[in-house]
């Protein structure tokens, strides 16, 4: 076994680094030159002070070097963040904005009379550059994963349930990175069933397993036939060999904002937050929304104006289609769309459903649907159909990001947990949408609706959004 990170995660890390000093020295000097001009007498325009004599070329390399330092300190290069989750955007953000912060504050206190012009392109240039080469980057730590490469080699340790579980879900998302090669479990005949083509060995061959299939990552799932001093006894022998241990929590599905970690009585405990989904933060969703809504609106309208006439001039029947659907809390509303169907087709949907067999399932879709238009294909392939639901947003019964609103016979179906979902408004798009939008079947669907409805946050809705761009241009699997 290698002793120290594998050699993919320290290369990833230098180009990161590599790319932040490009971009922050880009950025700044760029600013520089857009603000005083790109001549030597220009670049060394002195700042206008009461107590120091300073250029702005000194002024800019002290920001530059400021801001990769508060990059290094943010930890926005943490292995543990490489192609997974937001935590790592949120750092670049929290650490750019920390750096103008105290800059302003330092150029303050020394009187050093900064124009505001300069900071002002550096900033939002700098702060978009950085994210961008942040995203570049892990599309192609996706793509490499895709093709099993750039992976930790895992070993998963526990019962045979959670070994399984977490085997399933580690399957389903593969960006994550983690490939289980072997498994450790308390029931090996099980287990090795159920983990179908990987090895899998008792506890008292776990660390000959680890030297065995080259594992540098070790996960607990349970540890309820493992007792502490065992359990410490081989975080010790891992240490010994640089391989790291991660302690999965039970509870599944809760983002990382919401854990809370304390020390007490010689072991941690995980503090769970529950949902807040009232209060400053509903309000800044509802402004997000209504703001968000009439920029779409007019930026749009020629399309929706285009799209209208199609639908009109395509097939008899009306442009506009409104069907009732469940919302917030149980209340109904109208849902707008452009049509895409023939006229009157929800008189057929019952007889359709049962001719399928999927009347009594919650996720309502007709395969090959014979009541959609052939213009109605091409809208749905692309979500056009959606556009009138922006005014659904504007009038506060949807928001821009929700779980999918459904009809109340689908309601009618649900298990008692699965109302939740109706504990914040529907949504043109939300997290099934962006994950496999309609190729999805109910049980993953409601649970990224749930997880959704348990971890909002501003930045994950903007994520979303971005996210449902790409997927409606990709067209991929579309309705």
């Amino acid at each position: 076994m290698g002793v120290g990170a594998p050699a993919w995660e320290t290369r990833y890390g230098r180009k990161l680094v590599v790319t932040d000093i490009a971009i922050v020295v880009g950025s700044v000097y760029g600013a520089q030159v857009l603000r005083f001009g790109p001549s030597p007498d220009d670049l060394s325009q002195p700042v206008s002070s009461a107590s120091v004599d300073i250029s702005y070329s000194v002024v800019s390399i002290l920001l530059a070097v400021g801001w990769l330092v508060m990059l290094a300190l943010g930890e926005t290069r943490k292995p543990q963040n490489f192609g997974a989750g937001s935590s790592e955007y949120r750092r670049v953000v929290s650490a750019t904005l920390m750096t103008f912060g105290l800059f302003a504050v330092l150029a303050f206190a020394s009187r050093v009379d900064i124009g505001r012009g300069y900071l002002l392109i550096a900033l939002p240039i700098g702060l978009v550059a950085l994210l961008t080469g942040r995203f570049l980057w892990r599309r192609r730590l996706h793509s490499r994963r895709r093709q099993g490469k750039n992976v930790y080699r895992t070993m998963l340790v526990g019962e045979a349930a959670k070994v399984s579980h977490f085997y399933r879900q580690m399957r389903a998302d593969i960006n994550a990175g983690f490939k289980v090669v072997v498994a450790a479990t308390n029931d090996h005949r099980r287990v090795s069933k159920l983990l179908g083509d990987v090895t899998t060995r008792t506890y008292d061959d776990l660390l000959e397993a680890v030297e065995e299939f080259d594992v540098d990552t070790v996960i607990i799932t349970g540890s309820d036939d493992l007792p502490p001093d065992r359990l410490q006894t081989i975080g010790w022998e891992l240490d010994a060999r640089s391989v790291d241990l991660v302690v999965a929590a039970a509870l599944t599905d809760i983002a990382g904002p919401r854990i809370h970690m304390r020390q007490a009585v010689g072991f941690p405990l995980i503090y769970v937050d529950y949902p807040k989904l009232t209060g400053f933060r509903r309000l800044l969703k509802r402004l997000f929304d209504i703001f968000a809504s009439i920029i779409l609106i007019f930026m749009l309208s020629p399309l929706m104006v285009i799209v209208a006439l199609s639908v009109k001039l395509s097939s008899s029947g009306r442009i506009f289609y409104s069907q009732e659907r469940i919302g917030v809390n149980g209340r109904p509303f109208p849902m707008f769309k452009f049509r895409s169907m023939i006229q009157d087709a929800d008189d057929q949907l019952a007889s359709l459903l049962d001719a399928q067999g999927t009347s009594d399932q919650p996720l309502h879709k007709i395969q090959n649907d014979p009541r959609i238009t052939p213009l109605g294909r091409f809208l749905r392939r692309y979500s056009l159909d959606e556009l009138p639901q922006l005014f659904n947003v504007l009038l506060g019964t949807m928001s821009l990001v929700g779980p999918r609103p459904q009809r109340a016979a689908e309601v009618a179906l649900y298990d008692k947990h699965h109302h939740r979902r109706l504990l914040v408004k529907p949504g043109i798009t939300g997290l099934w949408q962006v994950s496999g939008r309609s190729s999805l079947d109910w049980d993953d669907a409601i649970r990224l609706d749930l997880y959704y409805v348990e971890n909002w946050s501003l930045v994950g809705d903007l994520i979303i959004l971005w996210k449902t761009v790409r997927a409606v241009i990709q067209a991929d699997g579309a309705h």
